[in-house]
């Protein structure tokens, strides 16, 4: 290292018209907290920073220390001072700075400087880097640090560009990095630190639940307190974001946050599991184990919500490690940076995080729960052939570490998600599952955004809310909707959607998910074992309209689409597939025992198999395109802001059903049967009509009956009569027959207009065993009449009551 500290920071503060002033004391008179306690706090959070109980010269940490290493010694060679920024490549001064978008660059470069530096903090801390103690890498974290506070962020200056950077981003980086280099700092330093802090996120940061101050941005905005109130040893600071946290831990109804059913909103219409909800996660874990046992614990017994939606509200949405993209809003779009060194940032990336997350968050909770946390975790990464998170180079040498634990412990089983059919009414979204196989839906209405866009990121993901049905195999096809997946895949053919080939601006309808259908419709019902959902599909800015159903069974997924209905003058496509077979697949396929080596039309066809993936089964025949396509794209296309622009090519197989350009009531039925082999595939075709032996998809009512799982599935878009079914009211019912004599029916009302709803059921019944507190009124004998109230303020959730035939 060239420079000494004093050199560069005197050069660095010279004309500024800012001087570090006298410390002022730094810790309250209140008697809560002493200085032992925030140095005990400190040192909890430093250790939740750099991780535990691994060994550094052990794989995989000593290749992740190494690298970590590297990354701080040319952070560390390439940093040089200057009016307006850190690093030349990270420039922070905006020669019009203002709040909009056009400033979200240069607000950005201060966040990713606070980030460097950190990593070179963290570098320094770290044992096994190569610079682990080094005094020059030291000198120039502080360097750095007063650096950023003499230009930039310090109680003088206005904020401008995005305000994430400056409340949450900033000094959330700045914060742990001080903490890291704790001993290093002069009084004066940290308390020039803190009221930097102190201005960019005041007490009115916290002062009401809403804004940019819900969910997890509120959770984020806790930790800055926290961390600020242990670095600067305030007790108020401290206990103010304790007690800010309380709002996050209630269910929500409306808007952003965590929902009784298993949501989790951000952005008000944005289903954010997997990113925002990921954060929340995160963060909650952290500030739980960093408060535990200290005068400013959390005591909130509504925490018990957030130990809850472990398994009711992330479990669901991992598949061997892997965080679905339907519920992870723009982020799908972040993939791969320029120049790479950060690595692909897909969904596996985000469900390993979660993971790690689950296992920070068990320390906190009850012993039972944590138990079945690590044995969920375990599992996963068991299962995750794709990429293992036990040596995802990705994560932080802290989440490293709280996997593995897991991963070593002989007395943690592999556990699994059981067989389940789930759905998510306050997101528009279903998850099934079987141990072979699972699917998920994705829809939008005036409660739900088609899709998210922001900060540049996720512009042509128009139609992911127009009924996308994602799929993966146990063993098999888990990089589906990974690595090249999204920057390469046709955005008008998503697999499951129905769509116009209008072509859209990049960003159509608007950033942060203000773009929702006019539409009620959307939602199911189900008893956990089998499902039906059903979306009134509303084309994003075009007149496309049409009805879509899914019928969730154990080895298959019945589709069907009717109203379908257009005047555009464009193309009119339902997408049975759009399946990814990477950058040179070949994967054989087969329709009507035909193999297809090139693109056709097939006129009535029966059956169609992709080795490798699926077979599809078409009960009334289908005019089926068959479509190989070698596609070129780059994370640029979707991603302005910070995707790469290096073009890359991948394959896809596409099934699809054209309607043509001015369809009127048109409509189709396909069933997905994933990992059919093609023999199999052929013999459901041949005996379609005696396993599905009723199916109807009508502009009012889809139904399926399928005697030999016990089940009749049926969508009411208004009132009517299916298959023994009838409601009075638009509806979603399901039936199950048990072998034990009794039977499930679950009633929901997906529109969330009609409070009560009668559902009749021409079947004898001789009692009603168990039922909903909303069912207030029944009939049984010859038939069975159910009556539900109350289905309003129910949220769309599926009411299921038991029955004695």
């Amino acid at each position: 290292m060239s420079l000494s500290r004093r050199t560069v920071l005197l050069g660095a503060t010279a004309g500024a018209g800012l001087t570090l002033l006298p410390a002022p004391a730094l810790a309250d008179p209140s008697p809560a907290g002493s200085a032992d306690e925030f140095a005990a706090l400190r040192a909890t959070w430093r250790g939740l920073l750099l991780g535990d109980g691994f060994d550094p010269a052990a794989e995989p940490f000593a290749t992740k220390l190494a690298a970590l290493g590297r990354t701080a010694s040319g952070y560390a060679a390439s940093m040089s001072p200057a009016a307006g920024s850190l690093w030349p490549d990270a420039v922070w001064a905006d020669p019009e700075p203002d709040l909009d978008t056009e400033s979200y660059t240069f607000s950005s470069k201060i966040q990713t400087s606070f980030q460097r530096l950190y990593a070179m903090a963290e570098a320094w801390a770290q044992p096994g880097t190569g610079v682990t103690g080094d005094a020059a890498l030291a000198t120039a974290v502080v360097t750095g640090l007063d650096h950023l506070y003499a230009r930039i962020y310090h109680e003088g200056q206005a904020r401008y560009g995005n305000w994430y950077n400056w409340q949450i981003g900033g000094p959330q980086g700045l914060l742990d990095t001080a903490v890291l280099v704790y001993d290093l700092l002069t009084p004066e330093q940290i308390a020039a630190y803190c009221r930097a802090v102190d201005h960019f996120v005041p007490d009115s940061a916290v002062a009401a639940y809403t804004g940019t101050s819900t969910g997890a941005n509120r959770i984020d905005l806790c930790r800055v307190l926290a961390v600020r109130g242990i670095l600067g040893g305030s007790a108020a600071k401290v206990a103010l974001a304790s007690s800010a946290i309380a709002p996050v831990f209630p269910y929500v109804t409306t808007g952003d946050g965590l929902y009784a059913d298993g949501s989790i909103i951000q952005h008000t219409w944005v289903p954010y599991t997997g990113s925002y909800g990921a954060v929340l996660l995160d963060g909650l874990s952290r500030l739980l184990a960093l408060l535990s046992g200290s005068t400013w614990a959390v005591s909130s017994p509504d925490k018990q919500i957030i130990f809850d939606a472990v398994e009711a509200a992330y479990a669901p949405f991992i598949h061997n490690g892997l965080c679905m993209d339907g519920v992870s809003g723009r982020a799908v779009a972040r993939g791969l940076a320029p120049g790479g060194a950060n690595g692909q940032n897909d969904d596996h990336l985000r469900g390993h995080a979660i993971m790690a997350s689950i296992v920070a968050l068990g320390r906190a909770a009850s012993d039972t729960e944590n138990a079945r946390w690590r044995a969920l975790v375990k599992g996963w990464v068991k299962r995750a052939y794709y990429r293992s998170p036990a040596t995802d180079m990705q994560l932080s040498v802290a989440k490293l570490a709280l996997i593995n634990a897991v991963v070593a412990d002989p007395a943690v089983p592999d556990g699994r998600h059981g067989d389940a059919s789930l759905l998510f009414p306050a997101m528009d979204r279903v998850v099934h599952r079987r141990a072979e196989w699972v699917a998920a839906v994705s829809m939008a209405s005036r409660r739900i955004t088609y899709f998210e866009n922001g900060n540049g990121e996720n512009l042509r993901g128009f139609h992911t809310g127009s009924g996308m049905l994602y799929w993966w195999g146990d063993d098999y096809a888990n990089d589906q909707y990974s690595d090249r997946f999204w920057p390469t895949v046709d955005p008008y053919r998503l697999p499951g959607t129905t769509t116009s080939a209008k072509r859209l601006a990049d960003g159509e309808g608007g950033i942060w998910g203000v773009a929702r259908p006019a539409a009620d419709f959307a939602g199911g019902a189900g008893d956990g074992v089998y499902s039906a959902a059903g979306q009134h599909l509303l084309g994003l800015s075009s007149t496309l309209t049409a009805r879509k159903s899914w019928f969730f069974l154990d080895d298959a997924v019945i589709c069907l689409g009717s109203g379908i209905t257009a005047t555009d003058g464009a193309a009119i496509e339902t997408i049975v597939e759009n399946r990814h077979l990477g950058v040179d697949g070949t994967n054989v396929l087969t329709v009507d025992g035909r193999v297809l080596t090139g693109d056709a039309t097939i006129a009535g066809a029966r059956w169609a198999h992709l080795a490798g993936h699926a077979g599809y089964v078409f009960p009334d025949r289908a005019a089926l395109t068959a479509l190989r396509t070698e596609r070129t794209g780059a994370w640029r296309d979707i991603n302005s802001a910070t995707g790469s622009a290096t073009a890359f090519s991948s394959r896809f197989v596409t099934l699809l059903i054209d309607h043509g350009t001015a369809p009127v009531d048109a409509g189709y039925s396909y069933v997905l049967l994933p990992g059919a082999s093609k023999v199999s595939t052929g013999l459901r075709s041949a005996s379609v009509r005696a396993w599905l032996t009723d199916a109807v998809h009508t502009p009012r009512i889809h139904g399926v009956r399928v005697p030999l799982r016990g089940f009749t599935g049926a969508i009411f878009w208004e009132a009517g009569s299916f298959g023994g079914l009838s409601a009075d009211a638009p509806a979603a019912v399901t039936v199950r027959e048990r072998h034990d004599g009794t039977a499930t029916i679950s009633v929901s009302d997906p529109t969330r207009l009609t409070d009560t709803i009668t559902v009749t059921w021409r079947r004898r019944v001789r009692s009603v065993r168990s039922a909903p507190a909303t069912l207030t009124g029944t009939e049984a004998g010859s038939s069975l009449r159910l009556t539900f109230s109350g289905l309003i303020a129910a949220g769309g959730r599926s009411q299921t009551a038991v029955v004695t035939l």
